[in-house]
C-alpha cells in the first residue's frame, strides 16, 4: 500500500482517508434517537487553468434554521508522486458520508477497482459515480418514502501520472461532465451567487494565484447572500505534473485575510459603480455616437 497524504482535519487513527467525525458507534437503536437530516447546502468549487487546478468548499450542514453544524466538504486521496485526486461534496450528508467511506475501505481492502489503482481520471469519475448510483439505490425506498432527499454530486479532479491533470463534475445519476478551456470551472450546491464573478473575470489563462483569489471572492459573495453556506472554507491549490499537493489553507470565520479581501473587494466595487457613466432618462432610443 502506497504512502498517502491526509488533508487537514483527517485522522490517521480512526482511519487514513476519512474524517474522525464520520466514525461513530451507539448502542441505541437509530429508530430512538430522533434527529434531524443534515443536508449539505454547500457551495464547492472546482478551476482549471491552464497551470493547474484550485479546489475549495465551505463547511456549514444545514437541518433547518435551528440546527447547523460544520462538516468537511473536501477530501484528499492522493498519493504523492503517483497520483493526486481530491473530492468535494455536496446534496445529501448521509450519502456523501457513505460514499467516501465506501471509496476509503475499497482502498483499505486493496479491492479492484479503487482510487488507487484506477489508471485515469476518467475512469477515476466513473467509479465514484457508480459508488454513489449503488448507495443511492440501496437507500431509496426508505428515504423517498419519508420524504428525504437522498441525492449528492461530486467534484472530482487532478492528475494521475502521465496524464495532463482533469477535473469532473459527477452527478447523482452517475453521470458526469468534465472542466473545459471554455468552461473553466464546475460548482455544485449553492451555486447561483458564486457564479457571476467566475463568469466575468475568469478564464483558461488565468493564474493559479488569480483562480485561488476568484475562488475565495466567489465562495465569499455566497456566503454573504446565503445563511447555508458558512466557514471554515477549506481550498487546496494543485500545480500542473506536480502530483502532490503543496499548497492547502483553512480559512476561519475570522481569519484576517477573509477580512482584509473582503474589504478590498467591497471598497472597490463600491468606487466602481460610483465611477459608471450616467443614465440618459427620458429617451426612447439610444442616442447616436
Amino acid at each position: 500500500m502506497h504512502p498517502s497524504s491526509v488533508y487537514v482535519g483527517f485522522s490517521d487513527i480512526a482511519h487514513p482517508y476519512l474524517p474522525v467525525r464520520l466514525q461513530f458507534t451507539s448502542n441505541l437503536s437509530p429508530s430512538l434517537i430522533p434527529q434531524p437530516i443534515p443536508y449539505e447546502m454547500t457551495y464547492c468549487l472546482g478551476i482549471a487553468v491552464e497551470k493547474g487546478l484550485v479546489f475549495a468548499a465551505d463547511s456549514r450542514t444545514n437541518a433547518g434554521v435551528d440546527y447547523i453544524s460544520s462538516y468537511q466538504k473536501l477530501f484528499d486521496f492522493s498519493v504523492p508522486g503517483e497520483r493526486v485526486i481530491i473530492l468535494c461534496t455536496a446534496g445529501s450528508l448521509s450519502t456523501s458520508q457513505s460514499v467516501l467511506h465506501s471509496l476509503a475501505r475499497d482502498i483499505t481492502l486493496e479491492a479492484a477497482p479503487n482510487l488507487h489503482s484506477l489508471p485515469s481520471l476518467h475512469e477515476v469519475a466513473r467509479y465514484v459515480g457508480k459508488t454513489m448510483r449503488e448507495i443511492q439505490d440501496e437507500e431509496r425506498p426508505w428515504l423517498e418514502k419519508d420524504g428525504i432527499d437522498y441525492q449528492s454530486t461530486f467534484i472530482v479532479g487532478g492528475q494521475i501520472a502521465g496524464e495532463p491533470p482533469g477535473m469532473y463534475l459527477v452527478y447523482s445519476q452517475g453521470n458526469f461532465i468534465s472542466a473545459t478551456s471554455e468552461t473553466p470551472f464546475l460548482q455544485i450546491g449553492e451555486t447561483k451567487y458564486g457564479k457571476p464573478i467566475l463568469d466575468r473575470t475568469l478564464n483558461y489563462g488565468s493564474s493559479l494565484n488569480h483562480a485561488a483569489k476568484t475562488t475565495l471572492l466567489s465562495i465569499d459573495s455566497t456566503m454573504r447572500s446565503n445563511i447555508s453556506v458558512g466557514p471554515p472554507i477549506d481550498m487546496v491549490l494543485y500545480e500542473t505534473d506536480a502530483l502532490e499537493i503543496r499548497n492547502r489553507v483553512r480559512l476561519q470565520a475570522d481569519d484576517p485575510y477573509l477580512h482584509k479581501m473582503r474589504e478590498h473587494w467591497e471598497k472597490s466595487l463600491s468606487e466602481a459603480s460610483r465611477s459608471l457613466p450616467d443614465i440618459v432618462w427620458n429617451r426612447i432610443e439610444v442616442p447616436a455616437e
